[in-house]
Formats: C-alpha cells, structure tokens, sequence
C-alpha cells in the first residue's frame, strides 16, 4: 500500500487520484468528529478543537506538491458546505483562503530539503496568517459584520489540539513514506 502512494503521488493520474481520496478524507473525518460532537453534547466545537480537514490538506500538499494541495484545499470546504452546510456560511470564504494557502505552502514546501516537521509548521503558519489578513480585510476593508477581529485569536486558541495532533502524526506518515521511497 506505502509503495502504490509513493509512486503514483508523482504521476498525473497518481496526483488526480490522491486529490480526490484527500477531499474525500478532508469531508468525511469533519462529519465524523461532529457526529462525535453532537453525540457527546459539545456541538462543532470538537471540529474546532481537532481541525480535522486542515489534516488532510497538508498532507495533500506534503505529498504531491501545490497544484494537489490547493485544489484539495479549494475543494474540500466547497464539498463539504453542498454536502452539510459545514463550514457555516460566514466563515466558509475564509476557511477556503486558509486551506488554500495550506495547500499550497504545503505543496511549495514538498520538495525542499528539510525536516518535515519545519515544513508542516511553515504550512500552518502561512495558511493561519492568510486567513488572519483575510478576516482584517473583511472587517476594516469591507466593514463585513458578520466576522469579528476576535476570531482572529479564537481560531488560533481553540485549534491548539488539532495542530499538535497534526505536529505528531503528519511527520511520522510523511517518514514512513519516504523511508519506503529510499528503499526503492
């Protein structure tokens, strides 16, 4: 299974097929935490806490380079809002400008020679100040209302868990698949 990932992520047909599974995963693990989270009584706040579609983004982007990640990164919350109505309707533009810019700092970042960690932490820092400008933008450029500055902030806090999940698993899947690469 390693060795069918490691090769196609680098052919057009490996990258298609990678996008669609990571869309798919970016759609189905959210609706699976707020299931967990409605059953437990805490809401979408366990989506809040776990991030669990910036997951599959960075890893898209990790592994097949930026046009992979940012069309994952476009797609994922598109798809999601059709299929759900998750993100909500008010923070779906800015959420779909952080995962973007994951996507494709991510996918930037595939090539170049350094631990995966720094790479996965450059991501995270470029996809979080994007959607900050955005959420700036919208409040003093546009004077939109319906997104405060304070979200700015909230989005950071509240994603703490999620982002050192992310710190603890995306490494070690990006290890073993370019362990499994060197041995070819």
């Amino acid at each position: 299974m390693i060795q069918t990932i490691v090769k196609a992520r680098k052919t057009v047909r490996g990258k298609l097929l990678l996008t669609v599974i990571a869309v798919l995963g970016s759609v189905a693990l959210p609706q699976l935490v707020h299931v967990v989270g409605r059953l437990s009584g805490v809401g979408t706040a366990l989506g809040e806490l776990l991030l669990p579609m910036h997951f599959f983004v960075l890893l898209a982007g990790l592994l097949a380079g930026p046009a992979v990640g940012m069309v994952t990164g476009a797609c994922a919350p598109l798809v999601s809002y059709l299929l759900s109505g998750m993100p909500r309707e008010a923070v779906l533009p800015f959420m779909l400008i952080e995962l973007v810019g994951y996507g494709l700092i991510a996918g930037l970042m595939s090539e170049v020679k350094m631990h995966s960690f720094v790479k996965l932490l450059v991501a995270q820092v470029g996809g979080r100040v994007l959607r900050a400008a955005a959420v700036l933008i919208a409040v003093y450029g546009f004077h939109l209302e319906t997104v405060s500055v304070s979200s700015i902030s909230n989005m950071i806090v509240s994603g703490v868990i999620g982002i050192l999940l992310q710190w603890c698993i995306l490494p070690l899947i990006l290890f073993r698949l370019n362990a499994s690469e060197d041995r070819e």
